[in-house]
């Protein structure tokens, strides 16, 4: 089967690209490569170009003539796009349907879809259900939410299918250290928590500590990438069996505040920090926890690296690794 991943080349992209590797995909990575690295992908082929170039897409998916397309490519900071709203509707609205009408022309049918769990913004109750009601709070939730909309439309008036999978925290890196997780500027808390002890920062951010939460810090439900990966992969298998367009959540169904995070990073690095609490951050939600089970029922999802320590373990094998 041949794939074509747009954003292969970053963070969560390039670790399906390597699981779909190991299992005999014909690959083709369609980046930018604006936050992702050629370094990052272990097979596969690269073509360096942007979704909001037509021209190239649209014959990049002519020539290459893919089963099915994962689409990775999007912008992903919750406060930069409270700051700049219309980068994260251009970029993960606009050009996915750019990238959704190039796949129309040439009947390319399947379709996974990188979303989040900020689509359900404030949620009601937790662990959080896919029936909970889609009220994002900031314009990256905003921007996700609108191409769900798209695609359940779109499956309703052409041979399409697809399937969104609403992250949770992604986490971790590959289990050989040979790839990890690399922002510019980074926001993710665990690397951020992980420079800190390597000595790359001076101090580490708390962002708010009178959150409703046991400590007063956010919670979140920390998935590992690899787990991760494989619900993609799961995802892929369950569209070739002709399974119906659906979202599903994923993440482990518990969660670890921010505080908890630090105290993990300090127990698995054996190093002390500094911490600093300063005000909540615009556009975060208390607690973020999925509620999973739609995904172990429906594709046999099994993860195996539910645990916090291995996750930050992981993630420290690959920071170690990587330059400042």
């Amino acid at each position: 089967m041949k794939v074509l991943v747009t954003g292969g080349a970053g963070y969560i992209g390039s670790h399906v690209v390597a699981a779909l590797g190991a299992r005999g995909y014909d690959v083709l990575v369609y980046d930018n490569l604006s936050t992702g690295y050629r370094d990052s992908l272990l097979c596969g082929r690269l073509i360096v170009g942007d979704l909001g170039d037509t021209g190239k897409l649209d014959r990049t998916i002519r020539e290459y003539g893919p089963d099915a397309v994962m689409h990775f490519a999007g912008s992903i900071q919750v406060g930069e796009s409270v700051l700049d709203p219309l980068k994260y509707y251009s970029n993960n609205s606009v050009n996915t349907i750019n990238l959704l009408d190039a796949m129309m022309r040439h009947g390319v049918a399947r379709f996974i879809f990188s979303s989040t769990a900020a689509v359900y913004g404030d949620p009601k109750t937790v662990p959080i259900t896919e029936d909970e009601p889609v009220k994002p709070i900031n314009p990256y939730g905003e921007s996700k939410a609108f191409i769900e909309t798209v695609l359940r439309d779109l499956s309703l008036v052409k041979d399409f299918r697809y399937i969104a999978l609403r992250y949770f925290n992604a986490s971790g890196a590959d289990l050989q250290a040979r790839i990890g997780e690399r922002h510019d500027p980074e926001t993710h808390l665990i690397p951020l928590v992980l420079k800190t002890a390597k000595g790359d920062r001076e101090q580490i951010g708390v962002n708010g500590t009178d959150y409703p939460t046991a400590d007063g810090t956010c919670i979140r439900d920390y998935i590992h990438v690899v787990d991760l990966a494989e619900a993609h992969l799961l995802s892929l298998d369950y569209l070739g069996d002709g399974g119906n367009s659906d979202v599903f959540n994923c993440g482990y169904g518990h969660g670890y505040s921010v505080n908890e995070v630090i105290q993990t990073v300090r127990k698995v690095t054996g190093k002390e920090f500094r911490v600093v609490e300063s005000a909540r951050r615009q556009g975060d939600p208390p607690v973020l926890v999925a509620d999973s089970a739609k995904l172990k029922s429906r594709m046999n999802w099994n993860p195996r690296h539910d645990d916090l320590d291995f996750i930050v373990q992981t993630a420290w094998e690959w920071e170690k690794k990587s330059r400042p």
